[in-house]
């Protein structure tokens, strides 16, 4: 079984159209969606919810008006200014700044403070056209993403070698941060989204230089190659000078938004494009590769 994850720089470089398309072509797959913080995946692919699971977000503190005697000592030992007096005397957490350390319940000398971790994250396995999906949502201003992905992952692994599948496809996180490397560990390739911008070469240096010390084999797609060819040739030839194997330059077109309001993949709505047959043949030389 082949574990391939999916990434780019930042948001809407054109990460899930590929995603989309390669899970269509795949067949044989299960797929995933580890933009857990804004997962997009489901738009496309629309799929039928057949299980539905709760999943704890970052723990919060409480204070219980009836017994706390508002000496303030948890807000002075607060270091995350999430204790706030309300009315004059009495205190109260802002959940939203709480990081949920824990230090105000251990130090407080009424006990009136407690900590728990909310239940407001859900994870799903639904059927799609295309086959088996694992999926989340994240609540609004909940933490755990990166626990949340290992979860959607562990979820996916379990459902493709239960089902025999041959592979595995995430639509990873964009950036390098925590959720990036919790879709990361362990998978046996990486397939890089760039645009051709200034940002974009910045991006793809810092998303080789994290999957070079993961030591995983990392592919490249150019998305949106013709809107500045010099450009191009820059992220093409850094590509070259890091050994990273480019797989195709996708041109700008204007069928990938057309497609995605249609809820289709680029593949369904213009399947003889030039968009069409590059991601095609990305695929191809994806899975050929051996090394």
């Amino acid at each position: 079984m082949c574990e391939i994850t999916i990434l780019s720089g930042k948001g809407g470089t054109g990460k899930t159209s590929v995603t989309a398309a390669l899970a269509q072509i795949a067949g044989n797959a299960v797929f995933s969606d580890c933009d857990v913080d804004a997962s997009d995946l489901h738009l496309l692919l629309t799929p039928e919810i057949k299980e539905e699971h709760e999943f704890a977000g970052g723990r919060k503190a409480w204070i219980n008006p009836a017994k706390c005697i508002s000496c303030g000592i948890c807000q002075d030992a607060c270091r995350f200014d999430a204790i706030h007096k309300i009315n004059g005397h009495a205190f109260y957490v802002n959940p939203f700044q709480c990081e949920g350390c824990r230090l105000c319940e251990r130090i407080c000398p009424a006990s009136a403070i407690t900590s728990s971790e909310p239940m407001n994250n859900r994870w799903f396995v639904s059927e799609t056209r295309f086959g088996t999906m694992v999926h989340a949502r994240m609540a609004p201003g909940e933490e755990n993403s990166g626990k949340l992905v290992t979860a959607v992952r562990e979820k996916a692994r379990e459902l493709a070698e239960d089902s025999g599948y041959d592979y595995i496809i995430n639509d990873g996180p964009p950036g390098i941060g925590c959720p990036v490397i919790a879709s990361l560990t362990g998978v046996n390739k990486v397939l890089m989204v760039i645009e051709p911008t200034k940002s974009g070469l910045h991006d793809m240096e810092r998303l080789s230089e994290l999957t070079r010390k993961f030591g995983i084999r990392t592919y490249a797609l150019i998305n949106k190659a013709d809107l500045h060819p010099g450009l191009t040739a820059s992220v093409s030839n850094r590509l070259k000078e890091l050994e990273i194997s480019c797989l195709g330059e996708i041109p700008f077109d204007e069928n990938f938004v057309k497609a995605m309001v249609s809820g289709q993949t680029i593949l369904e709505y213009v399947p003889d494009s030039a968009s069409s047959l590059i991601i095609r043949e990305a695929w191809n030389a994806l899975v050929m590769d051996v090394n």
